[in-house]
């Protein structure tokens, strides 16, 4: 009798810890391997949201899921495309330079591109799994709320845009910048003619 007592539920219950931690850090070492790969992210979360869009068509259901989702990834899409630090919330009268060494002068700070596709594949995940459970098939007319999220969409990035082009910021990274420096003058008109 004497290994029948308190031990047994405590430690399953430390055993079900360990195990779901060792899970998470697998899961997070496999989510770190994947940060560089960008395109490749890209492309598996197109196939997921594939999926989806194929499993809403093949049951004609889950609207009111799919219109939850797209309000969900219209705000992701507003947090990714907005300046961390909103011009309009703090007028200043130009860019702050930095007061600490360890400040760093950044003009456009955003929500990252990697946060923005992990929250996007987690939402088509978790409404993946919604369409599994007929709890959430709530009977809508489907049109109506195509209609609604347009004109939201619409609504919502032209004030994006025009916020864009009073503060004068671009949210994209087109690449890196290159400095054309000045043009030497033609040879003809340089007062030095070797």
């Amino acid at each position: 009798m004497e290994g029948v007592g308190g031990d047994g539920p405590s430690a399953a219950a430390t055993a079900l810890n360990q195990r779901r931690h060792e899970l998470s850090k697998l899961f997070q070492y496999y989510l770190d391997k994947s940060t560089p790969h960008a395109l490749y992210r890209w492309i598996g979360s197109g196939f997921l949201v594939f999926l989806y869009a194929l499993r809403v068509y093949y049951l004609q259901g889950f609207y009111i899921v799919t219109y939850g989702l797209g309000i969900y990834i219209l705000n992701l899409l507003i947090g990714f495309l907005s300046p961390l630090v909103d011009p309009e919330l703090e007028p200043r009268d130009g860019p702050m330079l930095p007061t600490k060494g360890s400040d760093e002068f950044k003009p456009f700070i955003r929500l990252p591109e990697f946060k923005f596709w992990y929250a996007i594949t987690k939402a088509f995940c978790v409404a993946f799994v919604m369409t599994f459970f007929s709890m959430f098939d709530v009977p809508v007319f489907w049109p109506i709320l195509l209609c609604y999220w347009l004109v939201l969409f619409v609504l919502t990035m032209k004030r994006q845009i025009m916020h864009m082009m009073k503060y004068k910021y671009i949210p994209l990274n087109l690449g890196k910048q290159k400095y054309g420096g000045k043009r030497p003058a033609s040879s003809a008109s340089s007062p030095r003619a070797d």
